[in-house]
């Protein structure tokens, strides 16, 4: 990876995207530490755990905090992130399969993509608005607004314009992102959004660094003494570990074998060569996990809302109960909808049948397959297979981290003979696979970059 960027350095070109994707990074970081306004923001990061060692809960709150480096926790104009964009997309591509008139304009080529992607940008805002609004409520309803001279909250008019002003902050945010993604396309290195994505999550690593190393016990596990005197060693461990093992996954690919009959075509014959279809095994990547985790990540969220209406002891509270990270029915749940996920995203991804006449139409064929259905039968059979392997490897590493953090658990409770709170790294499995998948994305998009510029050169 080093030696890619040091030889993209020594293309101008490249060295001006590179250097101009950095600056669009460098205003997003910035963006994420200028305050909204009216907001308390002294005590507005009490809404959410302050890093790796009271992020506790399983709600949206901190779900969004993981996805905008810490941005959300302390009530910053990027605090919705690029959330509200990757939901917009989500929609859109379900949209696309559901309703036929988007379909058609997938088809239609670029003018019809930049029609979709138009609209897509409007769902953003749509989305934005709607979620600034929700926490807006929230907010108020915690008594972390700012108030007047007396110490009042404001009321009438200005408690209008706070809350206007505090939603067009938070919206503008998402519009600002959004926009300073496309500029990473249009004039950076590309993968915009994926970047700012990768830029809020590793900002915290820093923090979840400290959790697992400090000596002082008021920051970090491992001042604690006891067993985390092992199990902070063991978490980082255990990262590393998963970025191995996520990079082998990310390289996996199933590699279909076709052969191309020979034809003439004048005084020139064509084909006659053997070549193959890569189909990666981790084909829909982050997706399932960012789809499921979105999902389940709702009823903590309306929980959060409804905290004061429920009492404690009544069906509901237990319902809202087992979707805390520290239920294994969360982790059962979390598991099936990676799997269903990334079936759904696989078959928006590939058709087989397409896949099978664009074969016969270049008058090429499978080794042992025949043209047409057996074809199109023979690719659905192996997508499924690859899908399967996939979803379950990704599923390994999201859930993973929900054991450890129980495992941990109970190890301190007995260890210290009362209920204690597990080193939470339920996280850290979406975020490393986030961090890992984007820098080998964009490490490949940087050198298929230069390997275009090399050739051009040799034919120039």
């Amino acid at each position: 990876m080093l030696q890619t960027i040091a030889n993209a350095f020594k293309i101008a070109d490249l060295r001006k995207k590179i250097l101009f994707t950095a600056l669009i990074l460098l205003i997003f970081r910035i963006g994420s530490a200028i305050p909204v306004p009216f907001l308390d923001t002294e005590n507005f990061g009490l809404l959410v755990g302050q890093g790796l060692v009271d992020a506790s809960e399983n709600n949206i709150l901190n779900y969004l905090n993981m996805m905008t480096g810490d941005a959300f926790n302390y009530g910053t104009i990027f605090a919705m992130g690029i959330t509200p964009y990757i939901n917009s997309s989500i929609i859109m591509q379900l949209l696309t399969v559901a309703i036929p008139a988007l379909e058609r304009l997938q088809k239609e080529g670029e003018e019809g993509r930049k029609k979709i992607a138009s609209i897509t940008r409007f769902v953003t805002i749509g989305l934005a608005i709607v979620q600034s609004t929700a926490y807006y409520f929230y907010v108020r309803s915690q008594g972390y607004l700012a108030v007047d001279a007396e110490g009042q909250a404001f009321t009438g008019f200005f408690g209008i314009f706070q809350a206007v002003i505090i939603v067009m902050c938070f919206t503008a945010g998402t519009a600002l992102i959004m926009w300073l993604g496309e500029q990473i396309n249009d004039k950076g290195i590309g993968n915009g959004i994926s970047l700012i994505l990768f830029v809020g999550i590793i900002a915290r690593f820093p923090t979840t660094l400290s959790a697992l190393f400090s000596l002082d016990p008021t920051i970090g596990y491992l001042g604690r003494g006891g067993p985390y005197t092992f199990l902070s060693p063991l978490a980082g461990i255990i990262m590393l570990l998963m970025i191995a093992y996520i990079v082998f996954m990310d390289n996996g690919q199933r590699r279909i074998p076709v052969q191309y009959a020979k034809r003439v075509v004048g005084r020139k014959m064509y084909g006659g060569q053997s070549t193959h279809i890569p189909i990666k095994v981790n084909m829909s990547g982050v997706m399932p996990i960012i789809f499921a985790s979105s999902i389940l990540s709702l009823p903590p969220t309306i929980q959060m809302f409804t905290a004061n209406r429920i009492p404690e002891d009544s069906s509901w509270n237990t319902f809202f109960g087992i979707f805390q990270q520290t239920h294994w029915v969360y982790a059962i749940i979390y598991f099936l909808l990676i799997i269903g996920f990334a079936y759904f995203y696989a078959s928006i991804q590939y058709n087989p049948v397409e896949m099978s006449n664009n074969i016969r139409r270049q008058s090429g064929t499978i080794p042992g397959i025949r043209p047409g259905e057996p074809t199109a039968n023979f690719i659905r059979k192996i997508l499924s297979k690859i899908t399967l392997l996939g979803a379950l490897m990704i599923s390994v590493v999201a859930i993973f981290p929900i054991i450890f953090t129980q495992v941990t658990t109970l190890i301190l409770d007995a260890y210290f003979a009362a209920d204690s709170v597990g080193m939470n790294i339920a996280l850290g499995g979406t975020s490393i696979i986030i961090v890992v998948g984007v820098a080998l994305e964009t490490v490949k998009q940087m050198e298929s970059q230069m390997m275009m510029r090399h050739y051009r050169g040799f034919l120039d």
